[in-house]
């Protein structure tokens, strides 16, 4: 998921707090989402469903998660995935092959009662599908939240909305986002608080990259940094084999891009990818202010619908109404 970079911008992530982040965010639906449905899941692996079968963890995600974002003044703007380029059908073809044999791997774990390895391949087995995204957005426009419609990559209308003045940073956990020009991005912001991690228990907590911090820091240019995903691999191209991002970021200042490709996949053309961070699809049709929540409208959906606790989505929105002298959900907007 994303461009594997971690290793040269770990010394460019620094700490944030709920109290730096107040104003609008642009969250990468997709992103959110996977992240959701990977975490909020039973010991064996099982996602929340409801009576019928149905997956809801996303819903719980949005509710609890989104609540709390805007008890603290977090503005959440979600962009949604457009059509994906031709540039990306290998990596989705592949990302598919590998949530199939995790699900069969799960279902064999289940069977045999290893609960921690039905854990890990539940997760990996992982899928947005339509579904997902269409129960999100109905749910999202009962809470008042804006929804964008991305021509092509989320991360891209997402960068393209920070980067106008529109929204203060982008909300997703891959690094895409500062190939596509984000001038911050914000990471853990859907996945905080305590989490179990290879066994043990861990606190994630907000970081933030700044893109001019991080460039001047490995002194490159933006064009640049894109040459080093290329070497990597991106979603829309195969990397080098053998060259992660500190042999690839070494390759870069040296100059030696083109020399490298040349000799290591010759025949290959870097340019629609290099395009493709530079000048993606992105719109300006869009609206970023939040509407008028529904809480009937809400408890229907999530209690009658969807099994959800009366109770649990009462004090979930709550969340909303946080300001001094607000007396109901509607008053937050």
């Amino acid at each position: 998921m994303g461009v594997a970079i971690r290793d040269i911008i770990a010394d460019y992530k620094a700490p944030v707090t709920w109290e730096a982040l107040p104003g609008t965010a642009v969250i990468d639906a997709n992103n959110a989402l996977y992240q959701f449905l990977t975490i909020i899941r039973q010991p064996d692996g099982t996602p929340l469903m409801d009576r019928n079968g149905r997956v809801t963890s996303h819903l719980s995600g949005i509710l609890f998660r989104l609540s709390s974002f805007m008890e603290k003044g977090i503005k959440p703007v979600f962009v949604f995935d457009g059509k994906p380029t031709a540039l990306k059908q290998a990596t989705i073809d592949e990302r598919r092959k590998i949530r199939d044999t995790a699900g069969e791997k799960w279902k064999e774990a289940v069977e045999r009662g290893d609960e921690a390895e039905a854990y890990k391949q539940a997760r990996s087995s992982t899928r947005v599908d339509t579904a997902i995204i269409e129960t999100s957005k109905e749910l999202l426009g009962l809470m008042g939240i804006p929804v964008v419609q991305a021509p092509g990559e989320g991360e891209a209308q997402a960068s393209y909305m920070v980067a106008k003045g529109d929204a203060r940073y982008v909300v997703s956990q891959d690094y895409d986002c500062l190939l596509f020009g984000t001038p911050v991005l914000v990471r853990n912001l859907t996945v905080s608080g305590k989490r179990k991690i290879r066994g043990r228990q861990i606190t994630v907590s907000p970081e933030r990259l700044v893109l001019s911090d991080t460039l001047g820091g490995l002194h490159l240019t933006r064009e640049q940094l894109i040459e080093i995903g290329i070497l990597i691999g991106t979603d829309f191209n195969e990397g080098v084999q053998g060259v992660g991002a500190k042999t690839a970021l070494k390759i870069v200042q040296k100059g030696e891009f083109v020399q490298k490709l040349a000799e290591k996949q010759p025949g290959f053309d870097p340019a629609p990818v290099m395009d493709m961070f530079l000048h993606p699809p992105v719109t300006d049709d869009y609206a970023l202010a939040a509407g008028h929540p529904d809480p009937e409208g809400i408890r229907k959906m999530l209690c009658d619908g969807y099994d959800f606790s009366v109770e649990r989505v009462d004090r979930a929105m709550e969340g909303f109404t946080v300001k001094a002298g607000q007396k109901t959900l509607e008053s937050w907007f």
